[in-house]
Parts: C-alpha cells; structure tokens; sequence
C-alpha cells in the first residue's frame, strides 16, 4: 500500500508539473506573438565600404512586402535572405535579427563586368545574372560577351587574355563571341573582327580552358607583335578582319578604299 501511495503522488506531481510547464509554453507563445516584437525596421548595409550603387532600401522593402511582417522570434531568415538573393542586382545576402524588432541585412552587390548574350550580364565573379541594364550608369562602358550556356567563367577568361594583349596597342575588346562549336570570334574598338578559330579547352576536360592557354595566347602574340609594322605597311587603308586560324601566321581582308577612314596626320 506505501508503494502504491508513493507511485500515486510521483504521477501527481509529474503531471503537475507538466500543467505548470504547458502554462508558461502557452505563456510564452502569447508574449512572443504580442506586437512589441514585430519586425518594426530592416535595416540595410553593404558588404563592402564602397556602399550600394543598384540595391536601394525600396526595392528590398517593395520585395520583402509581406515577408516580414512577422514576428522576431518567428521569422524564418533563410526564407527572407533567399527572397533577397532573388531580387535583381544582389549576388549574396546575410540576415540576422537585432533585439528587439531589427532585421539587419548585409547585401553584396553584383558588380557588371560585361553584357552577355542578349539579355544578361556577367559579374567579376564570371557569374551570369539578370538586372535592368538601363540602371547602368550612362559612363559606364561594358564589353558584349557571347556564348553557349555554362560557358561563363571560359568566355571571361578569353576576354581577359584577349583585352590584356590589345592593351598596348590602346584597343579594347568591343565584343566577344564563343558559339555552339567553341569557335571564337572578336571584334576590337576599332572595329576589326579577329576569327581565332575552335577554343583548345573544348577539347580537354579542364572547364576553365587552362590547357588550352598557351596556344590561345601564341595566337595573339603572334598578331599583336606583327600589328605595328602591319599598320605602317598598309597606310591608309583599313583592316576589315582578320584570320588567325593558320599554324604559322595569319591573313587579313582590307575593307574597300572607299569605307576607309584616312589616319589624322601627325602635326
């Protein structure tokens, strides 16, 4: 019988206890859903000091509407950082809650390296992304890139060893286009096209090209270094393309006398 009592009052507190415990749960539910910890303000930084050129505070807010009218407590951050990270010109976000009605949001911005294909940019990064180009400021000259799907990172890498060759010479990279084949095709600011022919790295299994580099750049080495004294052979007359597809040189095709554009003369 004194066990059987000893039992009785073990199950009697162990349920009182759980009244006790259900009771500041229900209390604890209601105090975290009273206003006082609503989100009242987001507050938004970029990663970098150089500040947001593209994000503004009301475009988060106009695509945050209705994703954070939540509680503090209740909030799921990962649900708003990938609302964030959908929104145009944002590559990454973070999210953390400030006690007690502070969402804090830390953007790093996408920064535009070039135009890709009809539509998109590509980032610094080598990272195709879909913005409002006519958000770019009106100084800012960006470079048209083309090429297949998941070509990014190789098309950037191309257009990077293209651009530092031409360097010297004060000829930047107007356009740029791998196609289907990985056969490329370059248009410089003074409007001559190169034709370099199927990209080494199509063929290897490196995605970023690296071993087909070397005979990418004998290539160009090959035409720059010519270039100069090309140019005073030639005069006046104007190269339309050329084609550095050979194994031991390249040929050019001049454009017609008449859509040639006379060299200013040294005073």
């Amino acid at each position: 019988m004194f066990a059987d009592a000893r039992l009785t009052n073990l199950i009697a507190n162990a349920l009182a206890l759980l009244a006790v415990l259900a009771m500041l749960a229900g209390a604890l539910a209601w105090a975290v859903r009273r206003p006082y910890f609503t989100i009242a303000r987001i507050e938004i930084a970029p990663v970098a000091a150089a500040g947001l050129q593209y994000v503004t505070p009301l475009s988060l807010r106009t695509a945050l509407a209705g994703q954070v009218q939540g509680n503090f407590f209740l909030l799921n951050l990962d649900e708003v950082r990938h609302k964030i990270e959908s929104t145009p010109w944002v590559r990454h976000a973070s999210v953390q809650r400030v006690w007690p009605d502070i969402l804090r949001v830390r953007i790093e911005e996408q920064q535009p390296l070039a135009l890709w294909n009809e539509n998109q940019m590509i980032n610094t990064w080598g990272e195709a992304f879909t913005a409002n180009q006519g958000e770019l400021p009106d100084d800012l000259w960006l470079p048209q890139l083309n090429g297949p799907a998941s070509s990014e990172r190789l098309v950037v890498q191309r257009y990077a060893e293209i651009a530092r060759w031409f360097a010297p010479l004060d000829l930047r990279v107007r356009e740029a286009t791998l196609s289907a084949r990985y056969a490329w095709e370059v248009q410089l600011s003074d409007g001559v096209r190169l034709r370099l022919g199927r990209d080494p790295a199509a063929d290897t299994t490196d995605p970023h090209g690296r071993s087909g580099a070397l005979p990418f750049a004998m290539r160009m080495e090959r035409f720059v270094q010519a270039w100069p004294a090309l140019s005073r052979r030639l005069g006046e007359r104007v190269i339309a393309s050329a084609d550095l597809r050979y194994s031991n040189g390249f040929a050019i095709t001049l454009a017609p006398e008449t859509q040639a554009t006379p060299k200013p003369r040294k005073p």
